[in-house]
């Protein structure tokens, strides 16, 4: 049998075919030539930061570049979202957002000088944590219903410690002050340091305090968990009821946290970045790590970011407008 003539338009089509292919490989492994900043908006140490540490780690050993942690610790991480929100979409600046500065921030600050839903893409949600509702053990209540009872015939607003004004531990109280009928004032403090100082020493009644954090405290002997707002019982504070339990099942806010990139990101790069961060997030080593900082962790797909996104921005959009809150 005579083989196929071989004429130019065929020679031309092989070209493009190998052209087409080389392009594809190139599109897979061309997202991670170069560094990557990946920017977090809380100080070294802090949960947040262990979380961006551990799977920045890992990441950077999957796709072999180098990947910075860059803090830019401020307002509740909104100076680290406007940072990436204003940065080129090339892949080399990533964000660690959180719940307060990408949900939280549009509706309790007009004056906003970044747009989430505009400026940023949202990559991947990688963990969560749930809160507890603390008091000190000075204080008489023993359980919920003892704190309701006293915030309710208490003159006064009750005193409510929080991390700063926005930032989920505030709404979070407000919410729960609306579904158990009692009154609040929200004590702002700088520094998540200066907060917990002033939980223990009995400065104002209570707060919402994440469970990896309050966990030192309580085992400690000084702080009281009184509920969680997680919808089953920790396993890191088993004894404690969850908000569910004791009647308040609209009291289920947690604090999340994604990875976003630029918007303008090219729709390749941002689903090569998600397949690398949900593979570390898979890892053993990385969810063992941020299991025991007391993380419940995920991994979702570029589709259930953006759900997760618009739902949660409407849902506390609608607990700013309930509370009054506007931040000049």
């Amino acid at each position: 049998m005579p083989l196929p003539k071989i004429t130019r338009r065929h020679s031309l089509a092989a070209a493009s075919a190998l052209l087409l292919t080389s392009t594809l490989g190139q599109a897979q492994t061309a997202p991670f030539d170069r560094a990557i900043k990946l920017v977090v908006g809380f100080p070294p140490g802090t949960a947040p930061d262990v979380v961006a540490r551990t799977v920045g780690q890992k990441l950077g050993e999957q796709i072999k570049q180098p990947l910075a942690v860059d803090n830019r610790a401020g307002a509740g991480g909104q100076i680290a979202a406007q940072a990436v929100a204003k940065s080129a979409p090339d892949g080399a600046t990533l964000l660690l957002g959180e719940v307060g500065s990408i949900a939280i921030a549009p509706a309790a600050y007009p004056k906003l000088p970044y747009d989430p839903t505009r400026e940023l893409m949202g990559i991947s949600e990688i963990v969560r944590a749930d809160f507890v509702l603390v008091v000190p053990t000075s204080a008489p209540q023993r359980n919920l219903a003892e704190f309701v009872t006293a915030a309710r015939a208490r003159k006064d607003r009750s005193n409510i410690a929080t991390f700063g004004a926005g930032t989920p531990g505030h709404f979070g109280a407000e919410l729960f002050a609306d579904q158990a009928g009692f009154k609040i004032e929200p004590v702002h403090y700088r520094a998540t340091g200066d907060a917990v100082t002033a939980i223990i020493a009995g400065d104002v009644q209570g707060a919402f305090v994440s469970t990896a954090m309050a966990l030192a405290q309580v085992k400690g002997g000084k702080l009281r968990a009184l509920a969680t707002t997680a919808p089953q019982r920790s396993p890191l504070l088993p004894e404690v009821p969850t908000m569910i339990e004791a009647g308040y099942p609209k009291v289920d806010f947690s604090a999340w946290f994604a990875f976003f990139l630029p918007a303008g990101t090219a729709p390749a790069l941002a689903d090569a970045f998600n397949r690398q961060i949900v593979a570390a997030m898979q890892s053993p080593d990385v969810r063992q790590k941020l299991q025991d900082a007391g993380f419940s962790v995920l991994g979702s797909s570029r589709a259930d970011t953006e759900r997760l996104l618009k739902s949660e921005a409407l849902r506390w959009a609608a607990v700013v407008k309930a509370t009054g809150f506007k931040a000049e």
